[in-house]
């Protein structure tokens, strides 16, 4: 694993001549982007004065809203995503290699939806299925992806107001995951599904949360361990009670629980096909350049690697690279 030692020098002598460069053009894309955020201001709170001095119904916000809607898109189709664009290629990419020359980097393409339903860890429909910033290769023996992903369920609902009158349909989404997926080659046979989950219902309810976890007709039945604190914190599901207890060895469950401490997260995993999947979630885009914040802070750069780290790390941290059974 590169230190942030490494990264610090890598940085001044390969990162921070094209940083100079897009800051300029960071600089000018903010000077156009103010105004338009003082021009919105204006309409919004001109509109809403207007709209309580005259006493109107307050649903007429919707057409300022909707102008600032197009100003701000207009702006964003026109500079920002152009600037992302090069933001990535010149910065994120670099870093990728950086970190291991095995791996590439393409700012456009993520896990297919294929793999991430494949996975078995979110038992919803995929409606909306989208990601980008897809990292791909090998590290020593393991074969790696992982991108950003986003996933929503769509629910439509029909209603009418009356007898013979229009029926109106109304279109809901509802997150299902957004974060970092990650697959990788496991080189370890077996045939049977296993499935680890965080355990917020033991968290939560306590026994009657054990009880809440044995229904679960998606995910396969309840895998029991003998390991009381990675049950604290995660569920087990699986197809093969043997075969679960197998693939989750006390190495390797103590392994998961590392990983979860250090990085403060919840996480999601499988074992499906001689593959492993995990889900990190995120409430935040991770590879997107701030238009606010210069691009010469080394702190930003920072935190990029260690994001990117996370995902790539696993590799090592799950000790993949070890083989054990053979296919």
């Amino acid at each position: 694993m590169r230190t942030l030692e490494e990264l610090a020098q890598y940085y001044k002598t390969q990162l921070r001549p094209d940083l100079m460069m897009l800051d300029e053009k960071r600089v000018r894309i903010k000077k156009k982007l103010i105004p338009l955020i003082c021009l919105s201001a204006v309409i919004v709170i001109f509109s809403f004065g207007t709209a309580v001095f005259f006493k109107m119904d307050l649903s007429v916000m919707t057409v300022p809203f909707g102008i600032c809607a197009i100003l701000i898109s207009g702006w964003y189709l026109k500079f920002y995503r152009d600037f992302a664009g090069s933001f990535k290629e010149q910065v994120i990419k670099k870093i990728v290699g950086f970190i291991d020359p095995g791996l590439s980097y393409d700012k456009d393409k993520s896990v297919s939806k294929d793999l991430f339903l494949e996975s078995r860890i979110f038992q919803d429909r995929a409606d909306r299925y989208g990601g980008d910033d897809f990292v791909f290769g090998r590290i020593g023996k393991t074969d790696i992806q992982f991108s950003e992903i986003n996933v929503k369920r769509v629910e439509k609902t029909t209603s009418s107001t009356g007898i013979g009158l229009k029926r109106r349909t109304k279109t809901y989404t509802y997150p299902i995951f957004n974060g970092l997926f990650f697959v990788g080659d496991f080189n370890k046979a077996f045939e049977k599904k296993t499935i680890v989950l965080p355990d917020t219902a033991e968290r939560i309810f306590g026994r009657l949360g054990q009880k809440l976890q044995s229904i679960n007709a998606f995910h396969g039945e309840l895998i029991k361990l003998e390991d009381p604190e990675f049950e604290k914190f995660f569920v087990v599901y699986g197809e093969d009670q043997v075969e679960s207890r197998y693939i989750l060895s006390t190495s390797l469950m103590k392994r998961i629980m590392d990983f979860r401490n250090r990085n403060k997260k919840d996480i999601f995993l499988s074992f499906v096909a001689s593959k492993v999947f995990v889900a990190i979630p995120y409430d935040k885009p991770l590879f997107e350049p701030g238009i606010f914040k210069s691009m010469l802070d080394f702190s930003e750069i920072k935190k990029y690697f260690e994001d990117l780290q996370v995902a790539i790390g696993i590799v090592e941290d799950l000790n993949l690279n070890t083989r054990i059974w053979t296919r």
